[in-house]
């Protein structure tokens, strides 16, 4: 099982790495499913309204390797993060993770908005984790024309 968190500011290649290595797991005949946090959280609130999250669970459950980019660049709806709290756990040592967040976890809080549910989110995210501390210079700026 492989989990791994690239955190770091905005243009230094977080979200880049992730779907490179997503795409090597494509090659090598692996299942991977792509989310953005926000889309994720919902489609999730979606699912619930509708009835039919545990549809969507064996759709993420089936995966070999599940991508979530931008984590914390918005805060979720309360209702949003303990479905993504689920999420998480469930997807808890039974499959390959890989997640880029611009906020360094002591500010997660202030996506997910509880402290209880954040820090057990982040023990179990963070077990067993590779991390990537990815913070310089924007990519982009090196692109940007000044006159």
């Amino acid at each position: 099982m492989l989990y791994s968190v690239f955190v770091g500011n905005s243009g230094t290649g977080k979200s880049h790495l992730m779907i490179a290595l997503g795409n090597i797991a494509v090659d090598q005949g692996h299942t991977v499913r792509y989310y953005t946090a926000a889309h994720l959280s919902n489609e999730l609130m979606e699912a619930q309204d509708e009835k039919r999250l545990l549809q969507i669970e064996k759709q993420w459950m089936g995966a070999d390797l599940v991508l979530i980019d931008e984590v914390g660049y918005i805060p979720h709806h309360p209702r949003a993060a303990e479905l993504m709290f689920q999420f998480f756990a469930a997807r808890y040592e039974r499959g390959s993770m890989i997640i880029t967040s611009n906020r360094g976890f002591s500010r997660w809080n202030e996506v997910f908005h509880d402290d209880q549910m954040t820090a057990a989110l982040l023990d179990r995210t963070t077990h067993k984790a590779h991390l990537f501390s990815m913070n310089g210079d924007s990519y982009r700026l090196k692109e940007t024309y000044s006159y």
